[in-house]
């Protein structure tokens, strides 16, 4: 039985779908298992999580909002968003990238709102407008409203190796393209040509699409989610039940691990980019966290910290105090059991760091 009802207006059919089940691998040692990085507080007193939601209140009441996160993050989860209901928070029993997240949701939507449109937004990303970002995920939608899928793109502003680019077709609209292809992280010198030649954007991860064209790329691209996820199809049990969880808990962890960019996005030939210019950043490494410090300031700190004769250095300290002197171009993050030092530009190697203390077996650091 569906508890669904339909509505005209395509934002009034708007569903938020906050991706929040990542690990924040590249933010060790501040960001681990049992307090990943969407929910850490970097810039003021707000989660990174709540400072999403908030974003796109204006637009999607509590009662048309979704998360889906790690089962073992839910508690903590409705604790920072207390206003969610029963199974709004959903809990993945294991790790499968974003794919079978927006499948989970696209069911769950319609059960809210039969013609629902999606939404799907990480949930640790930075903008600082986010009325900008509000009017550009509003033209997505009317376009995500005749069928096709859109995704929005950010100007690069320098030549980023680590986010994948969308290559832009002729223009729809003012401000809108068609996609010519998706592109995966580039080398610097490819990157540098993206960003000399204008005809690229940064993938800001961001997808608004018909809860039902989802379903129907999905079937086309992954059918191997639509048949794990078979039993929930078809509205018979509420998104809000046991029933519901119960089959998820099972079902879930027979679809495979992939995500929507390569399952969907990189497959599909109908597709619409909006350009977003609101300041955006995935905060996905140390030297972005950099790009982020206030105007006029020489570091981006935060805790205890007193930096002398510091500039361009990430420093921050979850409890003990850091005093640095003479640091240039370094990160240094201090927590109660580990401390990361290395060079900002090399913040993507923090992987081999994990890698590495998985090795150890030190699974109390993780």
């Amino acid at each position: 039985m569906r508890n669904s009802y339909p509505v005209t207006a395509p934002l009034d059919r708007l569903v938020s779908v906050v991706m929040a089940g990542g690990s924040g691998t590249r933010f060790w040692p501040l960001s681990r298992k049992d307090e990943p990085k969407q929910l850490l507080k970097f810039f003021g007193d707000k989660t990174l999580l709540r400072t999403t939601v908030d974003r796109i209140a204006p637009l999607c009441p509590p009662q048309r909002q979704l998360v889906v996160t790690a089962a073992h993050l839910v508690d903590a989860v409705q604790a920072v968003l207390p206003e969610l209901g029963p199974g709004q928070i959903l809990g993945e029993p294991a790790p499968r990238n974003t794919a079978p997240c927006m499948a989970l949701a696209a069911m769950v939507a319609q059960q809210l709102v039969s013609d629902a449109i999606l939404v799907l937004l990480p949930a640790d990303h930075y903008v600082a407008d986010a009325q900008k970002f509000r009017d550009a995920l509003a033209i997505a939608v009317q376009h995500a409203e005749r069928g096709h899928i859109v995704t929005l793109g950010v100007t690069p502003s320098q030549p980023e190796t680590g986010y994948g680019y969308i290559q832009l077709d002729q223009e729809v609209g003012e401000g809108v393209s068609k996609v010519a292809r998706f592109v995966e992280k580039p080398d610097f010198e490819t990157a540098m040509r993206y960003l000399e030649g204008g005809k690229h954007l940064w993938n800001a991860g961001v997808f608004v699409l018909r809860a039902d064209v989802a379903m129907r790329a999905l079937d086309e691209h992954v059918p191997a989610i639509g048949v794990a996820l078979g039993e929930l199809r078809a509205g018979v049990h509420r998104f809000d039940s046991e029933a519901f969880a119960a089959i998820v808990r099972v079902a879930f962890r027979h679809c495979p691990s992939v995500s929507i960019d390569y399952g969907v996005m990189e497959r599909e030939t109908d597709l619409r980019v909006v350009r977003l210019d609101a300041g955006w950043s995935d905060v996905g490494t140390w030297h972005s966290v950099l790009g982020l410090r206030p105007a006029g300031e020489e570091n981006f700190v935060h805790g205890p910290v007193s930096a002398l004769d510091c500039h361009n250095s990430v420093l921050i300290s979850k409890g003990p105090y850091l005093a640095a002197v003479g640091l240039v171009g370094m990160a240094v993050v201090v927590t109660d059991k580990a401390t990361l030092v290395l060079p900002v530009d090399r913040s993507q190697d923090v992987r081999q760091v994990v890698d590495e203390v998985a090795r150890l077996g030190r699974s109390d650091l993780l």
